[in-house]
């Protein structure tokens, strides 16, 4: 089993005819993802990939049966082209476009409202269920089938943890990259809820950093909730200097607020078992599944 995408998964790519999209979605075919389609406007009635090209992401759908959608789009259009698929009732919309405007964000978190759609990121590496379906851009050289779900905020760790648990033969369910931008899709929450419900996931590693209260509120969600499966928390960032961007929008504390201690301390206090470091999240999670 996996969460967000698995065999099920029938994908569209936006943005497939362009170089950066061509160069993803032709490693994700190789991987076996069932990529069926692509949106170009203007471009309709086309083909690309070997694939069918249409204008619209209702088209795409109403032809092929997607119900996953993959943004390669440029960042100045990424949101528009989120919020038709929105429009379109896409189940599940992947934004991996970096760079996002934070305002265009706030328009497509409220066409978000009162809609099926889940959202992951923009600034998302995409998610990976192994050996299924692979919608982002994440490397796949040391992914193995398994039982441990990874939701994380920072796609090298992701990378790291991934080889970690793969040597450890714990090997992954599904990893999740829910954008490192202040304003994005599904968060920590959303996964939990998701990876906790899944048959096919026996335990759960939580990738977070400074900034935000992603981490925060995972805390709250497992102290009110009463966690059925073992989480483990890395939280990057312990050295961080105050008020000082550190890689991405989303990575900065400000007048003491969102930093590493206060994050690591309401996971431990909610029941998270905290890894000590980068180098010990796989055995961590041996032991908590022991």
């Amino acid at each position: 089993m996996a969460i967000l995408v698995g065999a099920q998964t029938k994908a569209i790519c936006q943005g497939l005819t362009g170089r950066i999209g061509s160069y993803y979605a032709e490693r994700a075919i190789a991987y076996g993802t069932n990529l069926v389609a692509g949106v170009r406007p203007g471009k309709g009635g086309t083909r690309h990939l070997d694939r069918p090209i249409f204008d619209t992401v209702a088209e795409a759908m109403a032809e092929t049966g997607g119900n996953a959608s993959l943004v390669f789009v440029p960042p100045a259009n990424a949101a528009d082209a989120i919020v038709e698929a929105i429009e379109a009732e896409m189940p599940l919309v992947v934004c991996v476009t970096e760079r996002v405007p934070v305002l265009d964000m706030v328009r497509v978190k409220d066409a978000l409202k009162g809609t099926e759609t889940k959202l992951v990121g923009p600034n998302s590496q995409g998610v990976l269920s192994p050996g299924l379906s692979k919608l982002g851009v994440m490397s796949t050289v040391h992914e193995r089938q398994g039982r441990i779900g990874i939701v994380s905020r920072s796609a090298t760790l992701t990378s790291e943890i991934v080889a970690q648990t793969s040597a450890a033969g714990l090997g992954q369910s599904t990893t999740v990259g829910i954008g490192g931008d202040p304003v994005h899709g599904i968060g920590f929450v959303d996964c939990l809820e998701l990876f906790m419900k899944d048959p096919g996931t026996d335990g759960i590693i939580l990738i977070g950093e400074i900034g935000g209260s992603e981490e925060v509120l995972a805390a709250d969600y497992l102290k009110s909730s009463g966690a059925s499966k073992p989480v483990v928390a890395l939280i990057a960032g312990r050295h961080a200097p105050q008020e000082q961007r550190m890689g991405h929008a989303g990575t900065i504390t400000m007048f003491g607020r969102g930093d590493a201690e206060t994050k690591i301390a309401a996971l431990r206090e909610a029941g998270a078992h905290i890894a000590p470091n980068a180098t010990r999240v796989a055995a961590t999670m041996q032991g908590a599944l022991q």
